[in-house]
């Protein structure tokens, strides 16, 4: 999945070679398993990945018939407001809906001005990673937690975590901003006073589709899903073609995820047994690594099967400890979930809307930073918290 689409793009575009790619890397571990009486640990497997990826299909559908079109007033402090209301946003209807639903009506508010190359690399930050903290449903490696047990609300301890990455973005963003507004072109800044528009959300149904989704997660196995689909199948057809036009909509990511990722969660089977058999040997002991290792890994490979990889280990290394949550001590999986969130925004291929926002802000004329240009603005704007958040876990493991 991350050599494939840059070492050979023209074959990976094709359906049939990422199929053949799967089949390939899964018939022969799910034989492996099966020859050693291991086939209850594919089922559950398959299991996991049918409720994730129907989570996942119901977000995507429901939240790509929702339209926003504004152009307001493009001050430091509406744009730091953009920010916060798709942060919020991130943890309700995803990380994808929420940049793709916000990411327009910034863009358009700010069309005016010419100093505004900054907005989208906080906005990665932010809405394409960060904000998904608080819910499973916000990002996929707490919905990967989910499916492997995680009570649904157990992220709302994350908010700490959650106010002190966005908030912290948030006054970056401001303070950058703030300079680059006082050097805006005074024509600039008249255009932007007369040329505005207010708020406007069309495909408001979809609005509580989402909503149902929350309440479709606590079904039991199998209604789950099936009510899942029935959402999607409802946005999906419901959905005037216009907004589906208008934001770009189409059904090609979503069944290339669905495909990748069956293969994913078969091949991590062996990984998660071999993890949780050495965790006591590995030289990641504590609930700080795992978290910059959950976290590097995120940064240039998918963050839904580094966070499996690393709950495997942290279960490993769980084991006997009181008061655990889906087989890992309570720091240790808050440890995991926040690397694998936060640090996907170090780069462009560290989570998936990070490209969708990179490709839509290009296509407005907006330049942006070279992939290493921009890993290391992502990388010291984060790194303050970074420090935080490991001293607060290497203090709470004394």
């Amino acid at each position: 999945m991350a050599s494939l689409p840059m070492l050979v793009p023209h074959f990976w575009e094709k359906r049939a070679f990422q199929a053949f790619v799967v089949a390939l890397c899964t018939v022969p571990v799910v034989y492996y398993l099966s020859q050693r009486g291991l086939e209850h640990e594919v089922l559950r497997s398959v299991t996991g990945y049918a409720t994730f990826i129907a989570t996942l299909g119901a977000l995507y559908i429901a939240a790509g018939g929702v339209y926003a079109s504004a152009d307001l007033k493009a001050t430091p402090g509406v744009n730091v407001g953009f920010l916060i209301v798709g942060s919020l946003l991130a943890s309700i209807i995803g990380t994808t809906g929420a940049s793709v639903l916000v990411i327009r009506p910034l863009l358009r508010t700010n069309s005016q001005r010419r100093n505004k190359g900054h907005l989208i690399p906080f906005f990665i930050l932010a809405v394409a990673n960060a904000g998904g903290l608080l819910t499973p449903l916000g990002d996929p490696p707490l919905l990967v937690g989910f499916v492997g047990g995680v009570p649904f609300f157990w992220t709302l301890k994350l908010l700490p975590i959650w106010l002190l990455y966005v908030s912290m973005f948030a006054l970056f963003l401001f303070l950058v901003d703030r300079r680059a507004y006082a050097r805006e072109p005074k024509e600039a800044l008249q255009r932007d006073d007369t040329e505005q528009m207010p708020l406007e959300v069309r495909g408001k149904r979809n609005l509580a589709l989402l909503g149902a989704i929350v309440g479709a997660a606590f079904l039991p196995l199998g209604w789950r899903e099936l009510g899942l689909v029935a959402i999607g199948f409802i946005s999906y057809f419901g959905t005037p073609k216009e907004l589906h036009k208008l934001n770009g909509f189409s059904m090609g990511p979503i069944i290339e995820v669905a495909l990748l990722f069956v293969g994913l969660f078969v091949c991590l089977v062996p990984i998660e047994i071999m993890l949780g058999y050495l965790a006591p040997t590995l030289p990641i002991q504590h609930s700080y690594q795992l978290f910059w290792g959950s976290g590097i890994l995120s940064s240039v490979l998918d963050n839904a099967p580094t966070y499996a990889a690393f709950a495997a280990l942290a279960k490993g290394l769980s084991h006997g400890r009181p008061d655990l949550v889906a087989g890992m001590s309570p720091q240790m999986l808050i440890a995991v979930s926040a690397g694998s969130v936060v640090m996907g925004a170090t780069t462009y291929i560290g989570n998936g809307p990070n490209l969708i926002v990179k490709s839509i802000a290009e296509r407005s004329g907006i330049t942006m930073p070279s992939f290493v240009r921009y890993a290391i603005f992502a990388f010291f704007a984060m790194l303050p918290a970074h420090v935080i958040v490991t001293a607060a876990l290497i203090f709470l493991e004394r």
